[in-house]
């Protein structure tokens, strides 16, 4: 059970009180005000789609670059004087494009060919068998990154299953690796050509900014696995951009031919920076990678890096802050879900599980005293560390899911959250089958639906 008083002498308690007041007040106006912006956004949009839409934009977004490029084009229909309306690829049915008669498709993939988690009730049961669209025109912008072997996997799978449902294309599939700005240029020229202009501003992303590397150092010495960095970087200007828990940030690494990179924050704006948690990689062969080891071993303190911060909307707390969350992660995962917990302390909620996997616990207990200081002071209800090297059997977070799956039931039934954070391959597949053992196919799909089973895996 959770410790009822901080035990604290009456002033200091007071004290204490006011600053979690202080605390609370401003997280949540952060995040309602944050929450008041998008829905604006969305309800320009929806208003002006008011009546039936001719044009459907529909996204399927992991970490929000393919959300911000659907309300984009649907502003920039509806300013062409069409009536576009925006619509999450899991919400969306074939009565609704064929009313709508022109769909335009607007979806990432992650990992080896997946999905996003707000298209998966669309893939497994729309896309199961061909539909009736022949009446229907529609156009796929699929986002993916070129150095997986299933690139784009998901978008071509979209657009296989509308040409077998006999869709009309209105151009042929455009494929966007990582960002390319030739590739989203070609995107606006088709979008104009669609409005009927070509003198409206493309969608471009935030710059990236100077930040300093302020701070570096090595989380787990003597570790089995690569070694394990915290980074703290502040801006070069002093202004510091304002983010939410969840959210990612872009470093642009210039010692990669210019490609980004997505790191999980793990500090909010009051701690004064950006804290980022980093691996070292090395391949089979002991060869590092040039972007982790540029961060980890060669940038040096005080050097100028290149950094955007990233909404990443659906890894974000928003409704689900006063819900009781479950976290789930593993190794350089921890840094999302430091963010949330840090999050949900300022704003005075308590029912916090988290499930943290690494592999010995003489070197692998990151943070150590801080996660035992919020379980002592009732910040965290309960605590489960699983070090997969230290038994005489591999023991996973999946495997807590499974031993605890009695009270997993009750926080769910609760009206619990999940928030994943850390590796695609092994974790993520393994809680997802886990919970699947535990709660039931039907159960899982719909805390996706109900956004109440996030993840920022990789």
């Amino acid at each position: 059970m959770l410790p009822t008083d901080l035990f604290l002498d009456p002033s200091s308690r007071l004290y204490c009180a006011v600053l979690s007041g202080l605390a609370y007040v401003a997280v949540c106006a952060a995040i309602v005000w944050r929450a008041r912006n998008r829905r604006q956004q969305f309800a320009a949009v929806e208003t002006a789609a008011a009546g039936s839409p001719t044009w459907l934009v529909a996204f399927a977004s992991q970490t929000g670059m393919a959300e911000a490029l659907a309300l984009h084009a649907a502003q920039r229909l509806n300013l062409a004087g069409m009536s576009a309306q925006l619509a999450v690829l899991d919400s969306l049915t074939c009565e609704q494009m064929v009313r709508a008669e022109r769909v335009l498709f607007i979806v990432s993939t992650y990992g080896e060919g997946d999905c996003p988690d707000n298209a998966g009730r669309f893939e497994s049961m729309l896309m199961s068998e061909p539909a009736q669209l022949a009446a229907v025109y529609v156009g796929v912008l699929a986002l993916g990154d070129a150095s997986y072997a299933a690139y784009c996997g998901f978008g071509r799978r979209l657009d296989a299953w509308l040409l077998a449902s006999h869709a009309q294309p209105l151009f042929a599939r455009i494929e966007v690796d990582r960002g390319d700005s030739a590739a989203l240029a070609f995107w606006h020229q088709q979008l104009n050509h669609l409005a009927g202009s070509s003198d409206a501003p493309d969608w471009a992303a935030p710059a990236f900014e100077s930040w300093q590397l302020q701070g570096r150092r090595l989380l787990n010495l003597g570790s089995q696995g690569s070694p394990l960095f915290e980074l703290m970087l502040v801006p070069v200007s002093g202004v510091l951009p304002q983010w939410q828990s969840g959210d990612l940030v872009q470093i642009l690494a210039l010692v990669d031919t210019g490609r980004h990179r997505d790191y999980s924050i793990a500090s909010l704006p009051d701690e004064g920076g950006v804290k980022l948690l980093v691996r070292l990689h090395c391949d089979a062969q002991g060869y590092i990678g040039k972007v982790s080891g540029w961060l980890t071993q060669e940038a040096a303190i005080g050097e100028s890096i290149k950094l955007r911060v990233r909404p990443h909307r659906l890894f974000r707390l928003e409704e689900n802050l006063s819900r009781p969350l479950i976290f789930i992660g593993n190794g350089s995962g921890l840094a999302g879900l430091l963010g949330h917990l840090k999050a949900r302390i300022a704003a005075r909620q308590s029912a916090n599980w988290l499930i943290y996997g690494e592999r010995n616990r003489a070197h692998d207990s990151l943070y150590a005293d801080t996660l035992e200081g919020w379980l002592s002071t009732g910040s965290l209800r309960r605590l489960d560390r699983t070090f997969s090297r230290d038994g005489e059997r591999l023991r996973y977070v999946q495997d807590v899911l499974r031993e605890a799956a009695d009270e997993l039931r009750i926080w769910i039934a609760n009206g619990a959250a999940l928030y994943v954070c850390g590796s695609l391959q092994g974790m993520a597949s393994g809680v997802d089958l886990a919970l699947t053992e535990v709660l039931g196919d039907e159960a899982v799909s719909a805390l996706k639906f109900e956004g109440r089973y996030r993840r920022d895996v990789y």
